[in-house]
């Protein structure tokens, strides 16, 4: 059986057959999508399976690549990865701050290592004052009294405001009524410190400053300093 013309749609005899371009033409029909120049074997040139002559053979430059669905993706995925990474980079600088990746092991280690070095001087008095060193401490305003009530009788009340009074009042922390939850995990970094993890009840607390407590898990029994930010009141 005899194929169609790829122009015409007319049968091709074995005569006039031309086959190119993986279809069959009638000589007459081998031409230019164009101008419609009849062509021949050697002088025609294929794009995208159709004949043209050189004069109108389509030209492919860089502008018309870029317009593409698949560049297009590329240039958008491109365009996503450079944001993930300046992401990243914008994070790992901002932790290198304040500890804002709090959640890091690297982060909590840094954070525990300044509030040890910035509460060091306060565990040593917390320490002397449990072991009895708050005896002569409460002693030690009981002196100088009578220094002041010797002035005081003269004249008039402008030495009550002096710093030994008010020394006392700083030197015994209240106890904090209630029983608090531990909402973090913690671990010892000291031996006066005791460690939790997340929904311990600590009891028996006493609010140290802002930052410290001192109190007792009553999951494991033991007792000693912990953090503020890590317990919650209940």
């Amino acid at each position: 059986m005899n194929p169609l013309c790829s122009r015409c749609n007319l049968v091709v005899y074995p005569t006039e057959k031309v086959n190119c371009l993986d279809k069959y033409w009638h000589k007459g029909c081998f031409s230019c999508e164009v101008c419609k120049m009849t062509l021949s074997m050697k002088n025609y040139k294929g794009f995208e399976k159709r004949p043209y002559c050189n004069a109108h053979y389509p030209k492919t430059g860089f502008t018309c690549v870029t317009d593409t669905p698949e560049n297009l993706r590329l240039k958008q995925q491109s365009k996503m990865q450079s944001t993930v990474f300046y992401k990243e980079e914008f994070e790992k600088n901002r932790g290198k701050g304040f500890s804002v990746v709090a959640d890091t092991p690297e982060m909590k280690r840094i954070k525990k290592t300044q509030d040890q070095i910035s509460n060091i001087k306060y565990h040593e008095e917390f320490e002397k004052r449990k072991m009895g060193g708050e005896v002569p401490h409460h002693q030690q305003p009981s002196n100088p009294s009578p220094a002041f009530q010797q002035p005081a009788a003269s004249q008039n009340y402008h030495y009550e405001p002096t710093p030994e009074p008010v020394r006392p009042a700083a030197a015994a922390p209240p106890p904090s009524a209630g029983r608090y939850r531990a909402v973090y995990d913690y671990s010892a970094a000291d031996d006066d410190e005791v460690s939790f993890v997340d929904g311990d009840v600590i009891v028996e607390v006493q609010q140290i400053d802002e930052g410290w407590m001192y109190g007792r898990v009553e999951r494991t029994g033991q007792a000693g300093m912990l953090p503020a930010n890590y317990v919650e009141a209940i």
